[in-house]
């Protein structure tokens, strides 16, 4: 069986490589060899974030290049990269099986028996709009699906920027003048909202009229054919949709805006696109069960599949974690005071530590303050959301920043977090989102909210593991809110501590692969 022969062939080759490997690959080889042989699908959690690392990848890698039968890889353009350049190269020298490897964004032919690497926009959308770039029935790997939503997500969405207004006239000439005044319109009323840090909002009654007046000027016969292009057409198409999130970005100093819609959720539109094909889903930290059934819930993947959820190692994997007892809780007065003492405490008794810091702050006007304080005391070692740092540096963050730039900077040694990255409901979106939970009579907390917040915190952590780091959490809702104990599960495994001396840092003071 594939089986036996890819767990043979793997097994040799991480034996003569004589590195230290992922523990978990010769299970979750024979496992994808199964989904192959089976045509069964598959939902695999590696433990740590795949954005992140890549240590999994010759566990997929190995079966894909033995199986005798035409697969497709989807990865993104980075990971593809990485697989090309240094994990075939390697594997090639030691599976005497010659298949063919090539990228595209379709099937190369119907004899083609090899391997097709595309991208997660290529591949979702030929699925979601049935484009038929793919054929049905090959057996396809996704790696990296902690992103899936948002691909689906952003692939979904519909955009109107000022050149398509411009557009817009060109295509319907004689009704420029009630375009422009619509556009005025639109503009007057959008720029009275007040600023947030956001700058975008939810498209509100009298917008939305606006649009429908416009909609019935430049289509009045429904059902016939649409005289506009495209992106109108979708967005008028979606405009009046109940599971459609509505909203405008606008920029304040040019006096432009843009239009956007996508859905609120995503599971209606990718349940159909699993039965296509016998699928091996791929990721890091999806959900804290093994079963996964909230995030299956969440991408309409209710199909009987085979789910599995690697731990992290214990000794390798384990993090230092700070967690002080009595600071305020995050929406007090006293907060911030407090927050800014611990991490003064924090970066002192850290000084015996070489290596970045990192300080995440989800809240905007509280990071730049932070920012200015700090750096009155530390000098500039002291960075807002820049990549030049010093190799002491000290980097002060949003959530964003660090998940888009932490695989190109180095792995802190010390990670503070201010308070845990739950979605505020301060943001349109996410408070969007939260009204269709709620107009459903569901626990928006804990199937949006909390999820969420895990996933992000698992990833932001990840770079912290390979040097047995220093975690500090300052958010005290973790000690005296019920979903506490979630959160230290998402981050297990841990040592953790209310005590702060630099007895702590010893872990993070030389890599642990020199050990």
């Amino acid at each position: 069986m594939i089986e036996v022969e890819v767990h043979q062939q793997l097994r040799a080759f991480l034996r003569e490589q004589g590195e230290p490997y992922w523990a978990h690959h010769l299970t979750m080889a024979r496992l994808v060899a199964r989904a192959l042989r089976l045509g069964r699908s598959a939902l695999i959690q590696t433990g740590a974030p795949s954005g992140y690392h890549g240590r999994y990848r010759l566990s997929y890698l190995v079966p894909i290049l033995m199986w005798q039968e035409p697969v497709i890889l989807v990865a993104t353009d980075s990971v593809q990269q990485r697989i090309l350049r240094v994990e075939i190269p390697r594997l090639r020298q030691w599976i005497s099986h010659p298949k063919p490897i090539q990228t595209s964004d379709r099937w190369i032919g119907c004899d083609y028996q090899g391997i097709v690497l595309t991208t997660p926009e290529a591949w979702l959308s030929d699925r979601l709009r049935g484009e038929g770039r793919f054929p049905a029935g090959i057996p396809t790997i996704i790696d990296g699906v902690d992103d899936l939503e948002t691909w689906t997500r952003d692939h979904l969405t519909t955009h109107l920027h000022t050149p398509d207004w411009e557009a817009l006239m060109l295509a319907c000439p004689s009704h420029q003048e009630a375009i422009r005044d619509v556009r005025i319109q639109l503009t007057r009323s959008l720029f009275q909202h007040p600023a947030n840090p956001y700058e975008c909002y939810l498209i509100e009654q009298e917008e939305r009229d606006l649009l429908y007046a416009l909609q019935r000027t430049l289509h009045p016969i429904p059902r016939t054919p649409s005289p506009l292009p495209q992106p109108w057409k979708l967005f008028f198409e979606r405009l009046p949709l109940k599971d459609e999130l509505v909203w405008t970005t606008i920029e304040r100093q040019s006096g432009q805006f843009s239009l956007h819609c996508a859905p609120v959720e995503i599971a209606s539109a990718l349940h159909p696109i699993w039965a296509q094909q016998p699928t091996v889903l791929i990721g890091g930290a999806l959900d804290l069960e093994p079963e996964a059934t909230i995030y299956r819930d969440r991408i309409g993947l209710q199909d009987d599949l085979t789910c599995l959820k690697f731990a992290l190692d214990r000794q390798e994997d384990v993090i230092q974690l700070y967690q002080p007892e009595g600071i305020p809780m995050p929406n007090t007065p006293q907060f911030q005071a407090a927050m800014l003492g611990e991490l003064r405490s924090l970066l002192t008794a850290s000084t015996s530590v070489q290596g970045l810091s990192v300080i995440l702050i989800g809240d905007t006007p509280l990071k730049a303050q932070v920012g200015s304080t700090l750096a009155a005391e530390f000098g500039s070692r002291v960075q807002v959301e820049r990549t030049c740092l010093d190799d002491n540096g000290i980097l002060i963050a949003g959530w964003e920043f660090w998940r888009q730039h932490q695989s190109v900077l180095p792995a802190p040694r010390v990670l503070a977090i201010a308070t845990l990255p739950i979605p505020s409901l301060e943001h349109p979106l996410v408070a969007g989102r939260v009204a269709y939970y709620k107009q459903l009579r569901q626990d928006w907390f804990r199937l949006y909210l909390l999820p969420e917040a895990l996933s992000e915190l698992q990833r932001a952590v990840a770079p912290v593991r390979d040097w047995q780091g220093v975690v500090a959490l300052l958010d005290s809702r973790v000690i005296h809110r019920t979903y506490g104990a979630q959160v230290l599960a998402a981050l297990s495994p841990l040592a953790r501590t209310s005590y702060l001396d630099s007895s702590l840092f010893s872990h993070a003071a030389s890599n642990p692969w020199e050990n």
